[in-house]
């Protein structure tokens, strides 16, 4: 006979549960919005309260804040370029949608969902300081895996690598008007039209 006794606060549905807190195990639960698994473990990734549904066998967290908004898998997202390395970049996403954010999330770009194209490194097509829209593929281990592989997305501003100046569109090449360094990027339809 397997009877299953709820533990507090594990498990219980109403509880306020913060960032990391444990929910439950992924044999007894699956996984729902607002939580993350790390090594069989389910884990609440937002502020919100718990809900515990028996019935499903689901685990999920409601976010606390009216309006709260995180990153989905699927979701259009804006964001700059930090740490880089030849096969990803970081983004701190700062926009989902149209909305602007109160704090950040981190993401990460990999050189494979830049584009349909075969590109050798990051630095060829992004670098630090870029602003990009981009969206969300995977929220594994709760780090929003982000691609730029579509027609409407990629680079929106991006910034001369020698002097920081804004670069104009120039065709298919960016261009700084300060010093004239010419630098390529995989850049959006909608160059330098986004406002941020």
């Amino acid at each position: 006979m397997n009877t299953m006794t709820l533990k507090a606060p594990e498990q219980k549905s109403g509880h306020l549960v913060m960032p990391g807190e444990r929910l439950g195990v992924i044999e007894e639960f699956i996984p729902d919005s607002g939580t993350y698994v790390k090594d069989g473990v389910i884990y609440s990734k937002i502020i919100g309260h718990s809900l515990v549904d028996l019935q499903s066998r689901r685990v999920q967290v409601y976010p606390i804040a009216q309006g709260a908004i995180v990153p989905k898998v699927g979701t259009v997202v804006i964001g700059q370029v930090g740490n880089a390395q030849s096969d990803n970049v970081l983004v701190k996403i700062f926009k989902i949608g149209k909305k602007e954010l109160t704090g950040t999330f981190g993401g990460i770009l990999h050189v494979s969902d830049v584009s349909d194209r075969y590109i050798d490194q990051m630095s060829d097509v992004i670098k630090p300081g870029d602003l990009l829209r981009a969206k969300v593929i995977s929220e594994k281990n709760q780090i929003f895996h982000l691609s730029t592989n579509d027609k409407n997305l990629g680079i929106i501003h991006a910034f001369c690598s020698r002097d920081g100046t804004l670069l104009n569109q120039d065709r298919y090449e960016l261009k700084c008007p300060k010093c004239g360094n010419v630098e390529r990027r995989k850049i959006a339809p909608d160059y330098g039209r986004e406002p941020v």
